[in-house]
């Protein structure tokens, strides 16, 4: 019988990528001095067939015989949550929730147990005492009778404990703190964060018993660890938003048990982050009428409407050299929009400074957003103020032509539903008028016909 047998090799802390000899530079991810040294079995004894398929205690079957029922699903008690999981918790799912420091993970995961308490829980916290959750867990209130703390990094300590409990739900804060005696090296390399999610992989999915993962992530804004991380989990949700600020977007980066079109907001108080029902309340004017340069812009994330308020603030140079900043909103894209207007509709902006700001701390990606952001800036320019109850929606392109967006009879419906009176949106644009409403919707083909029809006072 074969023995196993042990050699060295060499792995990327970044991504992952194995190497038989030291490398200053990985060849998949191109970080440099990234490359570890580890020792790894090989040549261990292999069952044979017959052997594989009893251990495995089933065989091939036809894909029609498998049973297509629904997945029994479990409610969090957090309206938000649910409906951005496709409906609530799947039994025996892996979800992983990401986000910046402070940004609030460590809320959410105590507060998902603390809204159910018919809910047995086992938090596993690798990065606090039992004090500190429960210091957490007062501020936020709620029945805590039924949550169960454990402060443990290792391991298989944690599946022994779990499995001597059989909680409803279990939740690991964090995963890069955790580690298996099976793997020698530390907690939070690529070999530890492998061999630790497998784990609780198997354990979620022979026990049925969901897990949530605390997971950190790295000054780019990606998860840490390797990107397997994020292919083992059946759930990844990633918090965003500006940590100094009250709100905060969770959005699914991937979901096997429902839509990754999906954004749930928050607000963080006090007593934890608050559900926003109506995200567009929270974007909405927070000033007097008749103010310039303010438009409202009728953007989609997902398959969630928002409405929400661009603000553009346009004065002469005072330095000779005219300066451009955009809060929120890609400002290379501020400069193409600036030079179409000059270009083909004659507005001479190149020796004025142009600010732009989206309201609520958002960042906006959203095409859809251009035509509002010309209009705040040309409102600015001319010290016009836009009606209250107008709203836009197109792109621009590099012509002057104001193209279709996606999906325009939901941003038409969520308008109408927030009592504006009209919107724009484009010529070519598609929609079925009775989803308009009581809505006016004005077709525009391009920036001059735009800014004759908005600014004709």
């Amino acid at each position: 019988m074969a023995t196993a047998k042990e050699k060295t090799v060499f792995f990327c802390t970044s991504c992952g990528n194995e190497s038989p000899k030291w490398m200053g530079r990985c060849p998949a991810c191109g970080e440099w001095n990234t490359m570890v040294e580890k020792t790894v079995a090989t040549g261990a004894p292999k069952k044979n067939a017959a052997a594989a398929q009893r251990s495995a205690g089933h065989s091939p079957r036809q894909l029609r015989e498998v049973g297509s029922a629904q997945e029994k699903r479990i409610s969090l008690g957090n309206g938000e949550v649910d409906r951005l999981l496709g409906g609530g918790m799947v039994e025996g799912s892996l979800i992983l929730i990401g986000g910046e420091p402070g940004i609030g993970k460590s809320t959410l995961s105590i507060q998902i147990p603390l809204g159910c308490p018919s809910l047995k829980t086992l938090y596993v916290s690798g990065e606090e005492s039992p004090r500190q959750v429960k210091m957490r867990a007062d501020r936020l209130g709620g029945d805590d009778s039924n949550i169960y703390i454990y402060s443990e990094t290792n391991m298989e300590n944690i599946l022994a404990q779990a499995n001597e409990i059989q909680p409803g739900l279990m939740i690991v804060d964090s995963v890069q703190t955790m580690y298996s005696g099976n793997v020698d090296s530390s907690a939070g390399s690529v070999t530890q964060i492998k061999e630790v999610t497998s784990m609780l992989l198997h354990f979620a999915k022979s026990t049925g018993i969901p897990v949530i993962l605390i997971g950190h992530i790295t000054k780019d804004g990606y998860i840490a660890g390797p990107k397997i991380l994020e292919h083992i989990v059946d759930v990844v949700l990633q918090f965003e938003g500006d940590d100094k600020g009250s709100y905060r977007l969770l959005r699914s980066i991937k979901n096997r048990f429902g839509s990754t079109s999906e954004l749930a907001v928050f607000e963080m108080t006090g007593k934890g982050l608050r559900e926003v029902t109506n995200p567009s309340e929270m974007l909405m004017p927070m000033h007097e009428q008749g103010l310039s340069g303010t438009a409202i812009a009728a953007m989609l994330d997902g398959l969630r409407p928002f409405l929400f308020e661009v603000q553009a603030l346009v004065s002469t140079a005072a330095y000779g050299t005219a300066q451009r900043s955009a809060t929120g909103y890609d400002v290379r894209r501020l400069n193409m929009l600036l030079a179409v207007l000059e270009k083909r509709a004659g507005f001479k902006l190149n020796m004025k400074d142009v600010f732009l700001n989206m309201a609520g701390g958002l960042r906006v990606a959203d095409p859809a957003c251009d035509l509002a952001v010309v209009c705040a800036v040309l409102s600015s320019n001319f010290d016009y103020a836009i009606p209250a109850d107008v709203c836009f929606a197109g792109e621009v392109g590099l012509s002057g032509e104001i193209r279709p967006v996606g999906q325009v009879e939901r941003r038409i419906t969520e308008a109408a539903r927030l009592g504006f009176k009209k919107i724009y949106v484009s010529k070519y644009a598609s929609f079925d008028r009775k989803a308009a409403g009581s809505i006016e919707v004005v077709k525009v083909a391009d920036i001059p016909a735009f800014v004759r029809s908005v600014f004709k006072g």
